[in-house]
């Protein structure tokens, strides 16, 4: 009998110790790979597609890729969550670790979107069964009195590899910012293949748990069967437990794929205005426009030009922005025939053509005139051609390893919450149930995610509102850990837990391209398309809280057999 008011850690022996351990590691890996891909995506999709960063486009083949992530994840989930009660925990454990590593490390060859698309999906296979089977073998190995804060330290240290993954960037993206490395995201896919080490330890040191052993062993005697899908929708009991599930899971899955991960890109637009306009502040501006001059004296330049800087800044991020570039080279060539008044109106049409013309607004004589002498400096001899475009091809690679670098810290800041959420609904729930807790997670979840999307507009926003997000919207998935386990028996566990967790999974894929084309088509009169498209997707949270009025309550109660 345990001791009054001793640490639940204090129970463990050495091989409980070693089974949560190697379990927190396997998902803790699980969870940076996802990580890894989520921070290389955007640069990933633009160096194969040879688009702009900021292109709508990127956005859109991420979303695919993201999709393609979960509905791979979904469905080896659903695979090797029914044969981690078929096979055994630890076998399933060692296929999925294999997988996701190694089709990881793949990626860092991919030559075309296609390919980088096949990647995603394979390793999307072995993370997605992941999650059941380490968590069924804690379970099943621990004892009953210390299951949830177990639970709780394992999912909670989730975040440390996603912590794990936005160091990696950080140091990678520095290294590509001063052009010590071509490529951060290939090395950032390369690395994910290090937790396949993992597998020597768990072939060599974990054994499967008594209550599965003796699963098997009723199994082979005709009296259950192990991973059935036909029990576990066939009785009501349990299809009614694997329904709620399913839904409950759905709710906080969504709203981090097609939300959460979205903070990233919201960060990112935040840090990427404030470095371009830095650039505009110390010249910049008129550098381009003598270049755009440059292009009118010599435009069979402009194919070359834009094969080599890969459609970056001075072509923008709309596909007006083609247009744009005529314009001013338009204006500069009339500007330049002593033609102000026809260049000034080429410069209105200007405004009204592409966000990147913006700056260049009349709103006085005095900004008139500010945009004649831009115009006369663009007309004259402003440096060599080569020099232009080797200063834009440098412009770019500092603001995209700028950006990169703060897209690490929003993942840090982001993950840091996460572990204080996940690890508190392990308390909480034990005190007031897991319902209540649930309840309180939900709505935390969308009430910080709206302030994050609506108000996030300057650097300092960062530091409170991502990790605020990432505790809250974080928090559901701590309850996942402790509560899916809770609902079936031994020989249903890892396949009832995997479709709950999983077929949340298959609703998911579609959330990113949801987010993504709401933004560009719903919203696409707003100058940040992707914060209104954010805070309609909240109403996934209601979803979870409704469900609840469904959803047994397990606290106190012995694992169900």
């Amino acid at each position: 009998m345990a001791e009054a008011n001793k640490p639940w850690y204090r129970e463990l022996n050495r091989y409980h110790w070693l089974v949560l351990c190697v379990c927190t590691a396997g998902w803790l890996f699980d969870c940076l790979d996802q990580q890894l891909f989520n921070l290389a995506r955007k640069p990933a999709v633009a160096e194969l597609k040879e688009l702009s960063p900021s292109d709508p486009d990127v956005d859109r083949y991420g979303g695919w890729a993201t999709s393609l992530l979960l509905i791979g994840w979904a469905t080896g989930g659903i695979f090797f969550g029914i044969m981690g009660d078929r096979w055994g925990r630890v076998k399933t454990m060692v296929c999925t670790i294999l997988a996701y590593s190694l089709f990881t490390g793949l990626t860092y060859f991919a030559v075309g979107l296609w390919d980088f698309l096949l990647y995603r999906f394979l390793a999307g296979l072995g993370v997605g069964g992941q999650f059941a089977v380490g968590v069924a073998l804690v379970a099943e190995s621990l004892p009953n009195h210390v299951r949830p804060q177990a639970l709780g330290a394992l999912q909670a240290f989730s975040a440390v590899g996603n912590v794990g993954a936005g160091l990696i960037s950080l140091w990678l993206n520095k290294l590509a910012a001063v052009g010590t490395i071509d490529s951060a995201w290939r090395l950032m896919f390369a690395i994910g293949i290090l937790p396949a080490l993992l597998v020597v330890i768990v072939i060599r040191h974990l054994r499967e748990p008594e209550a599965w052993t003796k699963a098997v062993a009723e199994r082979r005697a005709g009296t259950k069967k192990a991973g059935s899908l036909g029990e576990l929708f066939g009785d009501p009991r349990w299809r009614k437990r694997v329904i709620v599930g399913m839904i409950l899971a759905s709710a906080g899955v969504i709203g981090l794929w097609a939300i959460g991960v979205f903070s990233n890109d919201l960060t990112q637009s935040v840090f990427r205005k404030r470095y371009e306009a830095e650039a505009r502040e110390q010249g910049e501006a008129k550098a381009d426009l003598q270049f755009v001059a440059m292009l009118v004296a010599a435009p069979q330049e402009v194919e070359a030009v834009q094969a080599k800087i890969r459609y970056t800044h001075l072509l923008g991020s709309d596909p007006k922005d083609a247009d744009a570039r005529s314009l001013y080279a338009a204006a500069v060539a009339l500007h330049a025939r002593e033609m102000p008044v026809a260049a000034d109106a080429v410069l209105d049409l200007l405004d009204k053509a592409a966000p990147n013309g913006k700056e260049w607004k009349a709103q006085s004589a005095d900004d008139r005139g500010r945009r004649g002498k831009l115009l006369t400096a663009a007309a004259a001899d402003g440096g060599s051609f080569d020099e232009h475009v080797d200063r834009i091809v440098a412009r770019t690679k500092r603001i995209g390893g700028e950006v990169g670098y703060w897209a690490a810290i929003t993942l840090i800041l982001f993950n840091l919450g996460a572990f204080v959420g996940m690890y508190s609904f392990s308390l909480v729930t034990a005190r007031i149930g897991r319902r209540a807790t649930f309840l309180l997670a939900f709505l935390a979840a969308m009430g910080s995610t709206i302030v994050a999307f609506l108000f996030m507009s300057t650097p300092r926003d960062l530091f409170w509102m991502v990790p605020l997000m990432g505790c809250c919207q974080l928090s559901v998935f701590g309850g996942y850990a402790i509560y899916f386990p809770e609902l079936f028996p031994t020989r249903l566990r890892s396949t009832g837990t995997s479709f709950c967790y999983n077929i949340a999974r298959y609703a998911a894929a579609a959330g990113p391209a949801v987010m993504t084309s709401m933004a560009a088509l719903l919203f696409s009169g707003w100058e940040e398309p992707l914060r209104p498209a954010g805070v309609t997707m909240c109403a996934c949270f209601l979803v979870g809280i409704i469900v609840l009025l469904f959803a047994p309550e397990t606290k106190g109660k012995p694992l169900p057999e």
